[in-house]
């Protein structure tokens, strides 16, 4: 999906600038707890520190804070354009560790060219780190540069550029190889580039056993061989003894083609001149050394990698250097060493031979994902990546003694497997399902200026096809003032649209038996909540989104009444938290005002199926003033017995209660006053009693901790039709929208009730 200048720029300096802010982790409310963090507390960690520097991992932030540096002097596609224009880059990397791994980084932009200069500023910085991730260096100083503070340095230290494209697409090597049916040790390759990227990725074939000989290297001035003279030592390192001096010439019987280059330098008859069953890794981007549709007409024996997300076999490095780093961190490595890289190489080649989950399948609008041609490499936000790759690179560092601390692995993947399924990638799945398949989207407050603005973005990103309920004349000229006279939604003005009658007698069918009569059904369909359920109902509209500019209870009532529930699920509406990356799901905080025990079972069934269609594992708390029955009132026993009525409708479920609500966050008070309890690790579904706690409970934690709020999502009715809180900003109104859209998919297999 493409961006325009404007969007790309607003989004770096709105609602503030730039991407990354810093978090206090400790309570700083009170006089004692600033003497704590700073002055006179703060002189204990320092005395410890001196005496023992390695208990700063204990007392800093040392051991989870990686540096993204760089000089600015290759800048992604851009080329030298200084440390400072660089910057923004650096910030997205930084974005990049935090949501992947949960790693904090922050960039630091250094203003030399000198590589020696650049070397020491960075190791007088160094002890603030834990690591180093250097970033956008030019050749052949980046050689140079990373490896002397590999020297110097006792933390890891770690050239993207260079060992990132070699890491993840030595996996997708292994794999190619092992469906070409070929031996490593044999196959002929050649690279096209003789960057950082370029070596690296040499050096690293070489490791995974491609004989040195067999590698033809080319730069902008032709194959490297011993003849040349204008070779730096990283060059002549793949200079080789040879006749050929075309890439074509190289080509020809080739069983591997790497670019790392420019693009449209390879055509198809030069593909066609390969070995059987080729492999061709095209990574130039954004345009590949040779499109992926004219390498597989040339060749449909071959096997195709891009650097493109359009494309099969994504060759990204965002499959590494989060990851690796995690692992590294957390035994606290004292460098990146081969066997680290090589483990991380391997672990992403098993993950793509085993069975992908519906959600990622799902999150990439496909039905079928399976080892293969297609599929060499795991999909870059496959968050199973974090407890494959990480535990693999830890366990390497380990064995290869460069750890601090020795860990149990299978412990700590355990561990960043309950991180990943606490929801960290739940908004993601929800963007991504709806622009797999965009829905028809009714808006019945299609006058607001907010979903005027909401309708256009959700349709410029590929989500919907917004329907809004209202007059021509008043949002056409909204449209030309936000400057989206060019978008053209549907337009629905419901007083005068011909399907009014139809509308009023299938209105009058369902509600002539709760004292409607045809008259009252004529005047009601012309509320545009009323005529966006109908239009949900009779099919002319996928989904629905309201509640901008009327109560929560009126924008509800309309669905309730016309599309009405499944039988025997009650309405129930759920708000999911975003709490720093962690992901809650409270029900029910906006509809059932005092629930039964059946109805809070229920409830807690809805959620968890809702929460199983994002991939996500649920742990359900049933949440109460009471832990497991310290306290014997009808309100507790109300969230007891609908834990046991809920048992039997979900066994296999992972659910407990009744409990308090620091009890299911925090495992260690379990495990050392309830350890009987079914409930392992923290749990993501939160089960409140009744309205007052959970409508409560969500706002304070929306207020207090400025986590994202999504909802309320409205499970239990038979077609997708949510509410917005009349607070609702536009960026709200998108998500919503995407979240109908997906829900609108899953359902799409009803038929309409009519």
């Amino acid at each position: 999906m493409t961006t325009t200048r404007d969007e790309a720029l607003r989004y770096h300096r709105e609602p503030r600038p730039g991407k990354l802010e810093v978090r206090v982790t400790k309570p700083c409310a009170t006089q004692r707890d600033l003497s704590l963090a700073y002055t006179p507390g703060v002189a204990e960690p320092c005395l410890v520190i001196q005496q023992d520097p390695e208990a700063a991992y204990d007392y800093t932030i040392k051991g989870n804070l990686v540096a993204v540096i760089t000089n600015g002097t290759a800048v992604l596609g851009l080329g030298d354009i200084g440390a400072l224009a660089g910057k923004p880059v650096m910030e997205g990397k930084c974005v990049l560790f935090k949501r992947f791994a949960y790693v904090d980084a922050i960039d630091i932009e250094v203003d030399t060219h000198d590589p020696d200069e650049f070397v020491t500023i960075v190791s007088k910085i160094a002890p603030t780190f834990g690591g180093i991730n250097l970033e956008d260096i030019k050749a052949p100083e980046c050689f140079y540069i990373e490896a002397r503070l590999a020297e110097r340095l006792d933390i890891p230290v770690f050239h993207d550029d260079q060992h990132g494209t070699a890491i993840i697409s030595g996996a997708a090597l292994l794999n190619a190889l092992e469906l070409v049916g070929k031996r490593i040790e044999d196959v002929r390759v050649v690279i096209n580039g003789a960057g950082a990227s370029a070596i690296a990725c040499a050096r690293y074939y070489v490791r995974l056993g491609v004989r040195k000989s067999n590698i033809l290297m080319f730069d902008s001035k032709g194959v490297l061989h011993v003849g040349r003279t204008d070779l730096n030592p990283y060059k002549r390192e793949f200079a080789v003894e040879t006749r050929v001096r075309t890439l074509a010439e190289a080509l020809e019987g080739a069983d591997m083609f790497l670019g790392l280059s420019v693009g449209n330098v390879v055509t198809g008859d030069m593909v066609r001149r390969m070995a059987a069953r080729p492999i061709i890794f095209a990574l130039a981007n954004p345009i590949p050394e040779i499109p992926y549709e004219e390498a597989k007409a040339a060749r449909p024996d071959a096997i195709v990698a891009t650097g493109r997300s359009d494309y099969p076999n994504q060759v990204n490095n965002v499959l590494g250097f989060p990851f690796i780093f995690r692992g590294a961190l957390d035994v606290r490595a004292r460098k990146i060493t081969e066997e680290m890289k090589l483990a991380a190489t391997y672990a992403l080649a098993a993950l793509a031979r085993e069975p992908v989950p519906d959600y990622v399948m799902r999150a990439y609008g496909v039905t079928r994902l399976e080892f293969g041609p297609e599929y060499l490499i795991p999909k870059p936000l496959d968050p199973r990546v974090l407890y494959w790759e990480a535990p693999a690179v830890a366990k390497a560092a380990i064995e290869s003694g460069v750890a601090r601390r020795v860990i149990d692995i299978d412990r700590y993947a355990e561990s960043l497997r309950e991180r990943v399924e606490l929801g960290g990638h739940a908004a993601y799945i929800i963007m991504q399902s709806a622009r797999r398949e965009p829905k028809r989207v009714v808006y019945p407050e299609g006058e607001d200026e907010r979903i005027i603005r909401a309708a256009f973005q959700a349709h410029y990103e590929g989500l919907a096809e917004p329907i809004l309920l209202g007059r021509r004349e008043l949002i056409e000229p909204v449209l030309g003032r936000i400057g989206a006279a060019s978008f053209r939604p549907v337009i629905v003005d419901p007083v005068t649209d011909p399907r009014r009658e139809a509308y009023a007698r299938r209105l009058f069918e369902l509600r002539q038996r709760k004292g409607m009569v045809y008259y009252h059904a004529y005047h009601a369909v012309a509320h545009p909540n009323v005529f966006g359920a109908m239009m949900v109902l009779m099919g002319d509209a996928d989904g629905m989104l309201t509640g901008l500019t009327s109560e929560f209870d009126d924008a509800i009532r309309p669905i309730l009444q016309i599309i009405r529930t499944e039988p025997g699920a009650p309405a129930t509406g759920l708000h999911i938290v975003d709490l720093q990356g962690d992901i809650y799901f409270m029900a029910d905080t906006s509809v059932n005002i005092d629930p039964t025990a059946e109805q809070l079972a229920q409830i807690a069934w809805l959620t968890v199926q809702f929460v199983r269609e994002l991939g996500i594992e649920p742990r359900v708390a049933f949440l109460s003033f009471s832990n497991f029955g310290a306290v014997r009132r009808p309100e507790v026993e109300k969230v007891a017995r609908a834990v046991e009525l809920f048992r039997q409708i979900a066994p296999d479920v992972m659910a407990d209660g009744e409990m308090q609500a620091d009890v299911a966050l925090d495992p260690h008070i379990m495990e050392e006053f309830y350890p009987f309890s079914r409930l392992k690790g923290r749990a993501n579904v939160l089960i409140f009693p009744d309205l007052n706690a959970a409508n409560i409970g969500y706002k304070l934690i929306q207020k207090l901790s400025e986590a994202a709020v999504l909802g309320p999502v409205l499970l239990g009715p038979r077609r997708a039709a949510h509410a917005l809180p009349r607070s609702a900003t536009v960026e709200d109104i998108v998500r919503m929208t995407a979240l109908v859209v997906m829900d609108a998919q899953r359902k799409a297999n009803d038929r309409p009730r009519r």
